[in-house]
């Protein structure tokens, strides 16, 4: 009895909380601060914090990179685009290939758009949303109308798409101002545009901001900026990260990154499994995102030109 309770003793002793630098007990008067890098130690005073840095700085680093690379190279379940909300197949990752509704703020593939322009056309019916249904806008100005509307609710979406539009007539401030504002809700495009713009100019130029919104960016299934992530890794010379990044975007299914992938294997830099993986997984994806109906959409190109002359 006397021994359970020695041990139970030094077990309570073990748990308590210490100052990593003084080894005082944290208690009730006494509230400890976690390391902001690494979250692993505390501290019961600034003090004791700057006293301790020399000797915890290198572990303080690797295991701040550690937590940094986490999430970074967790592959996504799905691409940022996700499926499309009527026929639940993935969305292609070509955007040419599926349409913003500005009702709803949903993305809708080309099939399940060419379904709804047949039906609509078959039984002389007005155009609609194809997901919630309502009346399509008539011009440009309704159109923008509409969109406000999603923007005064703080839809992420509608907020990066009026970025877009901001940027297109080359209010570069306005534009960045809208993606920012989409990316704090976690809109992977949005980093992605926000990345250009801070690499390419039209406000001023931040690398660190450019890394920062790639990073966001992959995160959320973005596959080009996972693939710009890939490149820039490549020429820092750091090859095992940049294949890690290029797999990753080419299980998601994109193109650019599995031709990497092979350059980089013809160079001896990517091991002939991981590049069969990624085939594998490529091809997987790709496939995922085909169904009948985008198929007879995209055989019939010329469909949306003539449906629109017939609802005008």
């Amino acid at each position: 009895m006397i021994r359970d309770n020695m041990s139970a003793d030094n077990n309570e002793a073990d748990e308590m909380i210490r100052c990593a630098s003084c080894g005082t007990v944290e208690n009730d008067d006494i509230k400890f601060k976690k390391c902001t890098a690494c979250y692993v130690v505390r501290y019961c005073s600034i003090k004791c914090q700057k006293e301790h840095r020399p000797k915890h700085k290198r572990e303080c680093k690797k295991r701040a990179a550690e937590l940094h690379d986490e999430p970074l190279f967790k592959q996504p379940g799905s691409s940022h685009l996700g499926d499309c909300p009527i026929c639940f197949v993935p969305l292609p990752l070509d955007i040419k290939k599926s349409t913003m509704e500005p009702c709803c703020s949903k993305l809708i593939c080309e099939g399940c758009n060419y379904a709804n322009q047949i039906r609509e056309t078959e039984e002389r019916l007005e155009k609609k949303c194809p997901f919630c249904r309502h009346p399509s806008p008539k011009s440009s100005t309704e159109c923008e109308k509409v969109l406000m509307k999603r923007v005064e609710a703080n839809d992420p979406v509608a907020l990066r798409e009026v970025g877009n539009v901001r940027d297109y007539k080359g209010d570069n401030n306005g534009a960045v101002e809208y993606w920012t504002k989409a990316a704090a809700m976690g809109d992977a495009i949005a980093h992605y545009q926000l990345s250009c713009s801070y690499r390419d100019g039209g406000v001023e130029k931040d690398q660190g901001k450019v890394v920062y919104h790639l990073e966001q960016a992959a995160i959320g299934g973005h596959p080009n900026a996972r693939c710009n992530l890939g490149v820039t890794e490549l020429e820092n010379g750091r090859y095992e990260r940049t294949i890690r990044h290029f797999i990753i975007a080419a299980n998601l299914g994109d193109d650019i990154s599995m031709e990497k992938l092979k350059k980089m294997y013809q160079f001896g830099l990517c091991s002939k499994e991981d590049l069969a993986a990624a085939l594998r997984a490529h091809q997987a994806a790709v496939d995922a995102m085909k169904s009948p109906h985008r198929e007879e959409a995209e055989a019939h190109v010329g469909f949306n030109m003539m449906y629109s002359a017939i609802r005008m």
